[in-house]
């Protein structure tokens, strides 16, 4: 979105609690007119959005980070306090507030709703999922509401394609106020408010809305299943299994198309080329290395697909109650959970909401055992090894035995973290778990629409790794390896004559013990940059390792495991289990401790694990005819 854009339309500000639709609704209101940044010296995320309603009027979105109330307890909380009363400093103060509320659930939202309101800024009331409000036998008087509340109350559904028809229509009329001049102040919260707040919220709803007749709702009789402390754990182990399974099962195909676009690229460029530096850049640099860690977008997408359905369907929040006494054995608290599940698709986004947890020794240990959590950067890796080594065959005549492996892996991850939390909790004295405190939003069918807009952003942050940082290491990684030439009548490979073989032959007697060459030990240098640059750099060297193969992109497993033993292959694995071969997520701790001993401290002993463990899978499996 440019400036021009931004300049002379309505600047609209969208508040609400978690779990109230504020975000669906936002992506149906400005589609793909969109920008997503970080505010300003923090790492909280930033939603922006423009839209152009029927009659023509611009009108800047802004999608406020979700909190219970004004009065902030985190840092989510205080950017959205700040830029409501013009605090911020990089935010104008709003002209209109749109307070976002779950129909479903509207007495929980109210509170927020009031405190809104005692600002002065012109506002109006947004009823959300009003569909399923109706659905459910609630009736809401949206006119005695108004009055009661003295400003305008829309009807919304985030998650149909004209749910924000009226809201949009209003938006075209609508003439606010200018706001205030200078910033506002909140003001205390002593007892006598909180209690006067509650109050009001009671005498609002007795005004304005009739709930359904007391009895046993669907939303009850799921919850008597998904929170059940037995058959709860089994959906939730199902679950997961399920999504492993597809991760091979359904990529298959999507793989197999970008494989073959990048070997007949590949052969177009060998055609078309002379022989010489400028072609072995661009097909044993560019395409075997951004190429081979492309081809698993697909495995990755179906990964995030079923994260991002999980939590619009209103089911995390419940994983979250389900696991909180188990994760209490292990002196963590409750509050952890979310940002472990966080990390399983990034650390960084994981460790960043480590902020809700309100103990700094439980936000620690949560915060270092994270990159433990197997993130999507981890998935080509073991893609890679997983089609190599492990058959595609079926077991029992159901289960996929690669998806097994997959979900083994990601089963050591979670053990490994808990035991680590486990050991933290004997080494510190603490009073106890904090318990969780958590809203469980009503049960909704997820959105195709947000589905679409989240794995589509997923998509554009993987490609621009690829294109970025990936592309750039394994060009850097192609020139490592071709120079310089090797010396008049030399034998073997090039590469082994060149800088990154020669760094390679001087890291291998450190990581032999554990099964590793020296064509490994190159790949784990740059690795460390991002997990999956391993992939593109393996790439790399094995197309300038004297192959005959034209695309090693697409032929990299079949090249490894006639190179390989089956207990390298298993020892590597597990070395990713562990090793924090991610600077990104070493930053992101450096920032959230403010200091450089936590980063050197999760990054010792994890390296400490990664050696430990890959020595014994790799003596075990030698042991067991592995070799």
């Amino acid at each position: 979105m440019s400036v021009a854009q931004a300049q002379g339309a309505l600047r609209v500000a969208l508040l609400g609690n978690p779990n109230c639709g504020k975000t669906a609704l936002f992506n149906l209101m400005t589609g793909a007119r969109q920008k997503v940044a970080n505010y300003a010296g923090v790492t909280v995320e930033r939603k922006e959005g423009m839209l152009q309603t029927a009659g023509g009027r611009r009108v800047r979105v802004l999608d406020l980070p979700g909190t219970y109330s004004l009065h902030a307890h985190s840092l989510d909380e205080a950017i959205t306090r700040d830029i409501v009363t013009g605090q911020h400093a990089d935010e104008a103060l709003p002209e209109l507030l749109l307070c976002v509320t779950d129909a479903t659930h509207l007495r929980l939202n109210l509170r927020l709703v009031l405190e809104a309101r005692a600002l002065g800024l012109p506002m109006a009331l947004v009823l959300n999922m009003s569909d399923m409000a109706h659905q459910r036998g609630i009736a809401i008087d949206r006119e005695a509401l108004s009055q009661a509340l003295g400003v305008p109350v829309l009807a919304s559904v985030g998650v149909r394609h004209d749910g924000a028809h009226e809201l949009l229509q209003w938006l075209d009329g609508v003439a606010p106020e200018a706001p205030p001049p200078m910033a506002l102040q909140l003001s205390a919260e002593p007892r006598q408010r909180v209690l006067d707040l509650h109050h009001e919220v009671q005498r609002i709803m007795r005004l304005a809305v009739r709930e359904a007749p007391a009895h046993k709702l669907l939303d009850d009789r799921i919850d008597a299943v998904v929170l059940h402390p037995v058959w709860g754990m089994a959906l939730l182990a199902v679950l997961l299994f399920l999504m492993f399974q597809a991760v091979f099962s359904w990529a298959a195909g999507p793989m197999e198309a970008i494989e073959g676009g990048t070997k007949l690229l590949a052969e177009w460029v060998n055609a078309h080329m002379a022989e010489g530096v400028l072609r072995s850049l661009i097909t044993d640099g560019m395409l075997a290395g951004a190429g081979g860690v492309l081809v698993f977008l697909p495995q990755i997408l179906i990964l995030f697909l079923f994260i991002l359905a999980l939590e619009d369907s209103g089911y995390l929040p419940r994983a979250a109650f389900l696991l909180d006494r188990v994760m209490g054995t292990v002196g963590l608290s409750g509050r952890s959970f979310i940002p472990l599940l966080s990390s399983f698709a990034c650390a960084v986004p994981g460790i960043m909401a480590t902020r809700s947890i309100e103990s700094w020794r439980d936000r620690l240990v949560t915060i270092l055992i994270a990159p433990l959590m197997t993130c999507s950067a981890r998935l080509p890796v073991y893609a890679l090894l997983i089609g190599a080594f492990i058959p595609a065959r079926t077991v029992a005549g159901v289960f996929n035995l690669q998806g097994l492996v997959l979900f083994g892996l990601y089963v050591g991850g979670i053990v490994s973290a808990m035991a680590v939390a486990w050991v933290a909790k004997l080494a510190r004295r603490q009073a106890g778990p904090t318990p969780l405190l958590m809203e469980l939003p009503a049960y909704r069918r997820p959105s195709v629409r947000s589905l679409a807009i989240g794995l589509y952003e997923r998509a554009m942050i993987f490609l621009r790794r690829v294109g970025g940082i990936i592309l750039a290491v394994t060009v850097l990684l192609w020139f490592l390896s071709s120079f310089p030439a090797p010396p008049q009548g030399a034998e073997g490979p090039a590469i082994e004559h060149s800088f990154a073989g020669r760094i390679g032959q001087a890291i291998e007697p450190v990581v032999a013990p554990i099964g590793f060459n020296w064509q490994i030990a190159i790949a784990l240098v740059p690795g460390m940059a991002a997990r999956e640059v391993a992939v593109g750099a393996l790439g790399t060297v094995y197309a300038l390792s004297g192959r005959d193969d034209d695309a090693v992109a697409e032929q990299l497993g079949p090249l490894i495991a006639a190179d390989w033993s089956l207990a390298t292959a298993l020892s590597l694995l597990v070395w990713f289990v562990f090793a924090p071969q991610c600077i990104s997520t070493i930053a992101a701790v450096r920032r959230e401790t403010n200091s450089w001993r936590w980063p050197l401290v999760m990054t010792a002993y994890l390296f400490a694990l990664a050696y430990s463990a890959s020595f014994i899978t790799y003596r075990v499996a030698l042991a067991l005819g592995g070799g």
